[in-house]
């Protein structure tokens, strides 16, 4: 027992490791990651993806990395600690947490059917139906940071309501996807807004400031398209069917809008991500009681058979992280790797060398890595942290903002989460519907159809590509880490 106290103390004290030799060279370092983006697409195209067997190929890369290196098992395993120590990692999972807490809050409160209930009595048929629906959504994954929550609780009853009054099931299911990439890209409680400022060294609220123009300039058009086309020549039209989902969903649940509101004030005027949900969550806490929602739906610790069990929407908005935080403690050990090997610098030597100094080729060179990390694995979240070291390395090299380089590491992300047919959002999407479709007699849609009408997620890439091209918003980062116009930048 004592040898065992010696080793784990001698292994704790351990220095850090400034550099680790593998068999092969330096780019042997990537097979780690090279081999988790491999099982990743994989999994999505067999459609077996899960944040669990992510995970998995993520610590089977890590030991053929182990396998191969030249350097002592132990140096390492310490360059993997070295990597999950990173501060990205931390303040990320923490500030996951606590938005996970507000969000399961919100959604326990009912925000999502009071926001329901409002759409089905606006009146609005086809079109303006379908355009409702892109903007409620809009609000709710904006409130709750969750796209693929967003999507489950729109598809369960949006989208049956929809289609009964005359939309467009293909362009309805479009504008609950394109509502959930919205929230995902500019929510301040979102997990991609969180990944996008932590990795790139940047505040939050400054963040969702900087990313509000893009986000506006892809909604606008994407709204229009809506309405336009997202009438049906058919309607399911049944007014049993329609009465039944109205009762389903209650008022009361708008109330919570108010946290809401409080979070993005005290967010965008300058409070920390921490202190902002903290009142949010007390806040969501109070309305609970004011509108009679149990204490048990907020934490429920009682005696089950096999012991303790811990629910409630607390619990919930926890456990909801606990996978992703494991996973980024990992890719951020396997991108370390590449920085321990030289590969990192190797391949910031290549870009750079196609950048020579053109802000503009950083910027798109940012776009394509984070836009072909995303075409394959189908979790936004994972590939945005896999691509967020290349986006931070080329940026600091052309002197890029951190919230310019978080606006493309994110909106990019957000995007391609919504629009394959093989990515979460999609098949999440398609899931939920096809699991009310026979209970409502209605026309379910297929992922492929559903792909070029995600008009937010189009939206969103073709304004990124357009400012990485005429450099439309770009800032460079000042002395004193303020943003920079290019006209007032001395280089």
């Amino acid at each position: 027992m004592g040898n065992n106290n010696e080793e784990l103390n001698e292994a704790t004290a351990s220095k850090k490791v400034e550099k680790l030799e593998f068999r092969g060279g330096p780019f042997v370092a990537t097979i780690p990651l090279v081999f988790f983006i491999i099982w990743a697409v994989v999994l999505s195209v067999m459609e077996l993806v899960t944040e669990s067997a992510l995970i998995l190929g993520m610590v089977i890369g890590l030991i053929l990395g182990l396998l191969l290196t030249k350097s002592k098992w132990k140096d390492y395993a310490q360059g993997l600690f070295d990597g999950m120590a990173q501060p990205i990692g931390v303040v990320a999972i923490i500030a996951w947490f606590w938005a996970g807490m507000f969000a399961t809050l919100l959604q326990a409160g009912g925000l999502v059917d009071g926001l329901i209930w409002f759409g089905f009595k606006t009146g609005f048929e086809g079109g303006l139906f379908v355009g409702l629906t892109f903007i409620l959504a809009s609000i709710f994954s904006s409130a709750v940071g969750t796209g693929y929550g967003t999507v489950s609780a729109f598809g369960i009853l949006m989208y049956p309501a929809g289609v009964v009054l005359g939309a467009d099931p293909t362009l309805l299911l479009a504008a609950i996807l394109s509502g959930a990439v919205f929230g995902d890209n500019l929510a301040p409680v979102s997990d991609t807004t969180i990944v996008s400022a932590t990795t790139q060294e940047a505040d939050v609220p400054g963040v969702v400031r900087s990313r509000f123009k893009y986000s506006i300039a892809a909604a606008i058009p994407a709204l229009i398209l809506f309405v336009i086309f997202g009438g049906s020549s058919s309607s399911a039209g049944e007014a049993e069917l329609l009465a039944q989902l109205e009762q389903e969903v209650a008022a009361s649940g708008l109330i919570f809008l108010i946290p809401f509101a409080l979070v993005l004030f005290l967010a965008l005027s300058g409070h920390h991500l921490l202190t902002s949900l903290t009142w949010g969550i007390i806040s969501t806490i109070v309305l609970f009681f004011v509108v009679g929602i149990p204490f048990t739906d907020v934490i429920h610790i009682y005696e089950g058979e096999n012991g303790a069990v811990v629910e409630g929407a607390l619990m919930g908005g926890l456990s909801g992280y606990f996978e992703m935080a494991i996973l980024i403690l990992f890719i951020l050990s396997a991108s370390y790797l590449l920085e321990l090997a030289g590969s990192m610098e190797r391949i910031m030597d290549f870009f750079i060398k196609l950048i020579n100094d053109v802000t503009r080729r950083a910027e798109l060179s940012m776009f394509a890595i984070v836009a072909f990390l995303n075409s394959f694995i189908t979790i936004n979240t994972a590939a945005e942290i896999a691509a967020a070291p290349f986006v931070s390395k080329i940026g600091k090299n052309s002197n890029i903002h951190p919230y310019r380089r978080a606006n493309f590491l994110d909106t990019v992300s957000s995007a391609l989460g919504y629009i394959f047919p093989w990515s979460g959002g999609v098949l999440l999407a398609y899931t939920t519907v096809n699991g009310v479709i026979d209970q409502y007699g209605i026309p379910g849609v297929n992922p492929t159809e559903v792909f070029p009408f995600v008009f937010q997620g189009w939206g969103l890439l073709i304004v990124m590509l357009i400012a990485a091209i005429t450099g439309w918003g770009l800032r460079y980062h000042g002395k004193n880490g303020e943003e920079v116009k290019p006209e007032d930048y001395k280089g």
